[in-house]
């Protein structure tokens, strides 16, 4: 729980109340915190709690950003177990993807 509570201050810090973020991309931040913040970085510093789930900061050099929509709608499928398979709706998708794309702007959120 502490732990928990220590991620979540760490990511509050790090996204910072000065950068505005259009709604959607608040809403895709909002959504990836509760999903994915557990394994992943997902902000614009820090290492992922699980060592080998890559920073999101990182998935746009690894993966053309647009093509990651086909795979949250199928569901993303890894090679490990700890990963579970998520399926998320159009509005997600549109709201994870608005988020990643803030990512590739060094210093934008």
């Amino acid at each position: 729980m502490i732990r928990v509570l220590i991620l979540t201050a760490v990511l509050a810090l790090s996204t910072g109340a000065a950068f505005a973020l259009d709604p959607a991309a608040q809403r895709g931040l909002t959504f990836v915190r509760a999903n994915c913040a557990m394994c992943h970085a997902v902000g614009h510093f820090g290492d992922s709690p699980l060592s080998p789930a890559p920073p999101f900061r990182t998935l746009h050099a690894l993966y053309p950003v647009e093509e990651l929509e086909e795979a949250l709608a199928e569901g993303i499928v890894t090679g490990h177990p700890s990963m579970p398979q998520f399926t998320l709706d159009g509005a997600q998708i549109d709201d994870v993807i608005a988020y990643l794309k803030t990512l590739e702007k060094p210093g934008a959120q």
